[in-house]
């Protein structure tokens, strides 16, 4: 929900305010981050999963220091986006540098030797993503070339559907979309097809971007062509169908809130509003 390569689709393919995405996404952010902890606290307590023990204020002030150059990469991201250092797609090449750079010479997480381990570690897990993606762009491209989202805006408008039956269809096309397509491709067909009929009904852009945007991350969690189930079993070494299963509770949170955003367009576009960044 905060800064990412998603919005700033968006708002290319829609003409719409980037700094105001990225601002609305602060509140639905929060309100899906408690949600999320709230499930995993209370899966974690009715299976009885280990606690730490409490610790005392001295000793989390003296982790909270020694955590301070990890802690510091969230500020460089956002100061740096904000401030307009440098783009989204730079924040992250920076995000890698400065990660190495603690990794290595702060934290000394990793020895120098195994450098080499890592970075062919993530070539093949890279690899895996790109296989996944290229088959997603080709799909595009052949929606694309049928003419498809062309149809299906046309259809869009020519039904009387208010602005809550289009948004629950919007919903829908999303969400089936994001199970066979990397969310930039979702994105470049989807937002041009959305976007007039949104518009006809009144429903806001930056409303609008951000609803698409929640429904690219459960996307990205929902199987066949979840990224995020794909990177966590690379990580983890457990089956994909495994995997699946245990999200499930997460999941459900998350379309969940996905209702909430769509329906509540005041936790999208109060703060940009409020911060005059919006009519």
């Amino acid at each position: 929900m905060l800064p990412s390569i998603p919005k700033v689709i968006y708002a290319i393919s829609t003409n719409t305010s980037i700094g105001a995405l990225f601002v609305a996404g602060l509140l639905p952010g929060i309100m899906l981050t408690m949600m999320l902890c709230s499930v995993t606290w209370y899966i974690a307590r009715k299976r009885g999963y280990p606690r730490m023990p409490r610790e005392s204020w001295a000793t989390r002030w003296k982790l909270f220091r020694e955590s301070a150059w990890g802690l510091m990469l969230v500020v460089i991201i956002i100061g740096g986006i904000y401030s307009g250092l440098f783009t989204a797609t730079e924040a992250a090449a920076m995000a890698a540098v400065y990660s190495f750079i603690v990794s290595i010479f702060v934290y000394k997480a990793m020895p120098l030797r195994d450098i080499g381990k890592v970075l062919l570690a993530s070539a093949n897990m890279s690899a895996m993503l790109l296989y996944i993606i290229t088959n997603a762009a080709l799909f595009s491209f052949i929606l694309t070339n049928e003419n498809i989202p062309h149809a299906l805006a046309d259809w869009i408008i020519g039904k009387d559907l208010g602005w809550v039956g289009f948004l629950l269809l919007a919903n829908l096309l999303l969400l089936m979309a994001g199970n066979f397509m990397d969310p930039s491709s979702v994105i470049l067909i989807m937002a041009p097809i959305l976007y007039p009929a949104a518009m006809l009904l009144g429903i806001n852009p930056v409303h609008l971007g951000i609803l698409i945007d929640v429904n690219m991350e459960v996307g990205l969690c929902h199987p066949p062509v979840g990224l995020n189930l794909y990177v966590a079993s690379g990580i983890s070494r457990v089956g994909i169908t495994q995997l699946t299963k245990a999200v499930i509770p997460w999941l459900v949170t998350m379309l969940l809130f996905l209702v909430i955003v769509t329906y509540w367009p005041g936790l999208s576009i109060w703060l940009p509003r409020a911060m005059g960044m919006m009519p």
